[in-house]
């Protein structure tokens, strides 16, 4: 499998491609800005995007996807019930402070328990509710790597202060879906450094087994 992952403007969200070396087709997750950088990393690795995925529909996680599909034709995917949130992206960014990057609507919604299938790459996409109503994390099992977007961070787990955010919900996302998991797994937060299951499990002080 080829992996890159990165930090991009205006919130250092780390964008995600995952690729697979047969088809050379890739798969995008949350870009959040930085179009010209995505798309010169996918040229780098000779990939060709078949989608782009959402772990949710918070601003920062969406301001290149329409540049993103407007270059690359790929669809976008998110879960449903983030439908509002994306709906509200430009009020989203005005309360931030940040300029709106128009996003056409999602093209797909993304259901629990998905098969992500691109050649020999196979992901499953976990509903992981939340830090947003439809907050999904990517597992890739044969990688041992999770993509937890804002549900699992190193140390901490994401704000629920936020539009459609609950504590009770990312908790119980975070027990019953990501701590099940090998505890070798590598974890791509949605900001800020990876990490892995196992320490989550030690050392999170915000959400214990």
């Amino acid at each position: 499998m080829i992996f890159r992952s990165f930090a991009v403007p205006p919130l250092d969200c780390n964008c995600s491609i995952i690729g697979d070396p047969i088809t050379k087709q890739a798969i995008v997750v949350d870009p959040g800005g930085d179009s010209a950088r995505i798309l010169k990393e996918l040229q780098e690795c000779n990939l060709t995007v078949a989608y782009i995925v959402h772990t949710h529909a918070h601003f920062d996680h969406f301001l290149a996807s329409g540049e993103m599909k407007q270059a690359t034709g790929a669809p976008l995917w998110l879960h449903k019930a983030d439908k509002a949130l994306w709906e509200n992206l430009e009020l989203q960014c005005q309360v931030f402070g940040v300029p709106y990057a128009p996003a056409p609507p999602p093209d797909r919604w993304l259901k629990d328990d998905e098969e992500l299938t691109l050649g020999e790459v196979k992901g499953l996409a976990l509903h992981t509710p939340g830090h947003t109503p439809g907050s999904m994390c990517f597992h890739f099992p044969a990688a041992h790597m999770v993509i937890a977007g804002d549900t699992l961070f190193r140390g901490s787990i994401g704000r629920t202060d936020l539009w459609g955010g609950d504590a009770q919900a990312i908790e119980q996302s975070i027990k019953n879906r990501l701590y099940r998991l090998d505890e070798d797994t590598r974890v791509i937060t949605g900001h800020g450094p990876e990490t892995r299951i196992g320490d989550e499990l030690r050392f999170n002080l915000y959400v214990r087994l």
